[in-house]
């Protein structure tokens, strides 16, 4: 199947990863994704049903209003992406629209806004739950209707939820497909500069999601889990196959700065 882009701009995406995510999955009736993000895989994978989830709730809502009213979200959305909204002033002025509304509709327009306006396509919060991510200052953002409408057809075949991976894998059964796209463990100390939700994905939540994809193994499922490939990843792993990638990372802006770094595959194979 030709790859497809996702529609939101997403750190770490896994679009240059699919045909080495696609190899490894085996087929199934479900593919279950507790860190759906941008749902690269979702879309580039052909799964008869998905049972997609994330802990933001502003992803998960804007997947569930692409899936129930594609054509009005996106010619509502494209609104927004004219010159004069290409302008600091007006995206900080949304950005103050968003983080101060509770509509599910406004805030996802807003949402796709910022993504695409916003710098590097980062989705980070403050501790109070506030968009934070500054202006990105760029020509003309693209307006990502054509994968909008992608995603909108797939999504005939999906549950979008908003919960936690731990919720998610309570729901695992025997002979369901799971990929997991966690927050990656940080190369150094100091290296951690995402934070998808207000909450954020500490050492402990590495080491129980090691533990909970060894649990649905052993119930049956087949669980593939990336991150990057660290000796602490590779300990908490111990019970997978491990398949070591190299890919390049796409955070910095300048391109001498995107280096190269290992990437683990990790596979529990029911």
């Amino acid at each position: 199947m030709k790859k497809t882009r996702a529609f939101l701009k997403w750190a770490g995406g896994k679009y240059g990863l699919v045909e080495d995510i696609q190899a490894q999955l085996p087929k199934g009736e479900l593919l279950v994704e507790p860190f759906v993000g941008a749902a690269s895989v979702f879309i580039n994978t052909d799964f008869p049903r998905y049972y997609l989830t994330d802990i933001n709730a502003d992803l998960i809502n804007l997947y569930q209003i692409l899936q129930r009213q594609p054509g009005q979200f996106i010619v509502d959305a494209r609104d927004y992406f004219s010159a004069e909204n290409n302008d600091s002033e007006r995206y900080y002025q949304f950005r103050e629209q968003f983080n101060g509304t509770s509509d599910p509709y406004l805030r996802s327009l807003l949402f796709l806004y910022m993504n695409r306006h916003g710098y590097n396509g980062l989705c980070r919060y403050n501790r109070k739950g506030g968009f934070n991510v500054p202006f990105g200052s760029y020509k003309r953002p693209y307006f990502p209707e054509h994968e909008m409408w992608v995603f909108a057809e797939k999504a005939k075949r999906a549950t979008f939820e908003c919960c936690s991976y731990v919720d998610t894998f309570a729901k695992v059964k025997q002979g369901d497909v799971v990929y997991c796209d966690p927050p990656y463990a940080p190369l150094s100390p100091t290296a951690s500069f995402t934070n998808y939700a207000s909450k954020g994905f500490n050492r402990a939540d590495q080491e129980k999601l090691g533990e909970l994809a060894g649990e649905a193994q052993r119930r049956g499922a087949t669980v593939l889990i990336s991150n990057h490939d660290l000796d602490f990843t590779r300990d908490i792993y111990r019970g997978s196959k491990l398949k070591e990638l190299s890919v390049k990372r796409t955070i910095s802006r300048k391109g001498h700065q995107r280096l190269k770094v290992g990437e683990l595959l990790a596979l529990y194979k029911a």
